[in-house]
């Protein structure tokens, strides 16, 4: 299953590339401009448009969580997917999108904050352990970030990233001469769907590679890999995921604002949801996949709308 779920996302990367010209899912198979378009579904209590990032996990877990309790509590949802941050950012910014679902913003998308923070809200913090990292197969014979530069030509002078705009890049890109990497490796940036492809192809022949990752997300457990010991903390200290909404939504929406604010999820309830969404049910079951965590998880909260 997880090995299917890799290949999708590399293909789901490619068609997703229309994103950036503003096209978006609106989760029922087709695509609507930003502003606009068919419903996913639900009330008449106003229509809410979630804008994420399907190849970041933790985004299209929690989009599908928002989208089945703001359904069910009577609002109509539009899924709008996209493939960088920047524009994700402009267009909750600018009120094309109601809610980021699972954002970075104390330091992975410090950077965004700064320029867009002015037309955003926080609408609370759903999980607050996530960290960025540098990884290795486990069989790799470093333990530490500080190993990396005597080890250039171990890993032929790559370390393979995610996309150009992503928080992770711009921190990875700051770590670098930090620990003196800059000048014996290169930042090989595409997407993550072909970090993961080139991740998944090294740890089948058992080679070595150096990846950017970060936690929570599913491929720590899907590919036998080790976070490097970062003794500078260059990438950065643990954070908050949070649910950010476009400036005056809790005014719009109060019920809304207020259910999301209530979600909180820890490392257990986090992993089954995505676990379940990524992997067991896959891409086309993610309301699928939902229903099932509910089912698991649903009695251990109070703000589970029925």
């Amino acid at each position: 299953m997880r090995k299917n779920r890799i290949i999708s996302l590399a293909a789901l990367g490619a068609v997703a590339s229309l994103a950036l010209a503003g096209c978006a899912s609106d989760g029922a198979g087709g695509t609507t401009e930003f502003g606009g378009g068919s419903s996913g579904g639900g009330g008449d209590k106003g229509t809410i448009t979630l804008g994420f990032l399907p190849s970041w996990t933790d985004g299209l877990s929690t989009a599908y969580l928002l989208q089945d309790q703001l359904e069910k509590a009577g609002y109509t949802v539009e899924l709008k997917t996209l493939t960088e941050a920047g524009p994700l950012y402009t267009g909750l910014a600018q009120g094309d999108v109601d809610v980021f679902p699972s954002a970075w913003p104390e330091i992975t998308h410090a950077e965004y904050m700064k320029t867009y923070g002015d037309n955003i809200e926080d609408l609370g913090t759903y999980y607050d352990n996530a960290k960025l990292t540098i990884a290795v197969p486990e069989y790799t014979d470093i333990d530490s970030i500080d190993e990396l530069a005597a080890a250039s030509s171990q890993f032929n002078g790559k370390i393979y990233g995610i996309e150009p705009g992503a928080g992770l890049t711009g921190q990875t890109q700051k770590m670098m001469p930090e620990y003196g990497l800059d000048s014996s490796y290169e930042l090989v940036t595409s997407s993550t769907a072909a970090m993961l492809t080139e991740l998944k192809s090294a740890t089948e022949k058992q080679e070595d590679i150096v990846v950017t990752l970060w936690r929570p997300f599913w491929a720590n457990d899907a590919f036998p890999v080790k976070d490097l010991e970062d003794p500078k903390g260059a990438m950065g200290e643990a954070e908050g995921l949070h649910f950010l909404g476009t400036k005056g939504f809790a005014e719009e929406f109060p019920e809304a604002a207020a259910l999301i604010e209530q979600i909180k999820l820890d490392d257990a309830q986090y992993g089954s949801l995505e676990d379940l969404v990524v992997n067991e049910y896959g891409e086309g079951r993610e309301a699928e996949a939902v229903d099932a965590w509910l089912e698991e998880h649903g009695g251990e909260f109070d703000w589970v709308v029925d």
